[in-house]
């Protein structure tokens, strides 16, 4: 199934007044079509499991996607990345950060974290790759680099957590604050010990919002 025929099944579902609402949402940042995430998903069912047959991931069709004004064709990516992560290459690291860093915002990027885990848990020394992406001037790459290994349970690598948090404790950015609060709350469901040590240790450089999320389960 050709995936161009997807954009135009999305632009074929335009809703002006639904596009207008949903871009207030995201505070005025994009322009939308007007598509329900509902009926995004069943569109992206037509299309993505013929995708993983070709087991090669179609960047043409993610530029051409990203390059679009609405912000619904951003999703495509997005979830067209996750359905298809396991056919990532080590040189595509670069092409994810790409995505990171332009048309950045939190709907965009938690999922490219999850994307983004997917590749560096297989490729050795990669996660020294987010060790640098913690301490970049980029607020989405830390983000990224603090939420790469969510649900990984016992795969998380404690010390490598405990580095890209420490890098980014005494940060005023809500984003960064709000991040490691988020990480911290789910591995405290796997080792609620490991994360109230870590609270106790850094208390004093954590900001409240970290501390208070981080603190939810135990």
């Amino acid at each position: 199934m050709n995936l161009s025929k997807l954009i135009t099944e999305l632009e074929e579902n335009r809703n002006e007044l639904l596009a207008e609402s949903m871009s207030k949402y995201m505070q005025d940042k994009f322009r939308f079509l007007g598509v329900r995430g509902a009926t995004r998903t069943e569109i992206y069912k037509k299309y993505f499991p013929d995708a993983r047959k070709s087991k090669a991931i179609d960047w043409d069709f993610i530029e051409n996607c990203w390059n679009k004004e609405e912000r619904e064709f951003q999703y495509v990516v997005v979830y067209y990345l996750k359905a298809m992560q396991r056919f990532l290459k080590r040189e595509d690291i670069s092409r994810l950060k790409y995505l990171i860093v332009t048309k950045s915002w939190w709907d965009t990027v938690d999922l490219l974290a999850k994307v983004v885990g997917s590749l560096v848990i297989r490729i050795e020394g990669y996660d020294q790759i987010m060790l640098e992406w913690s301490k970049d001037s980029n607020i989405w790459l830390r983000r990224v680099a603090i939420l790469y290994q969510l649900s990984l349970k016992d795969k998380v690598d404690k010390q490598i957590l405990d580095k890209i948090l420490v890098n980014n404790l005494d940060d005023n950015e809500f984003f960064i604050n709000k991040a490691i609060g988020w990480a911290l709350r789910d591995y405290s469901k796997f080792d609620p010990e490991w994360v109230r040590e870590f609270i106790k240790k850094n208390k004093d450089n954590m900001a409240n919002l970290s501390i208070r999320e981080a603190s939810k389960y135990i």
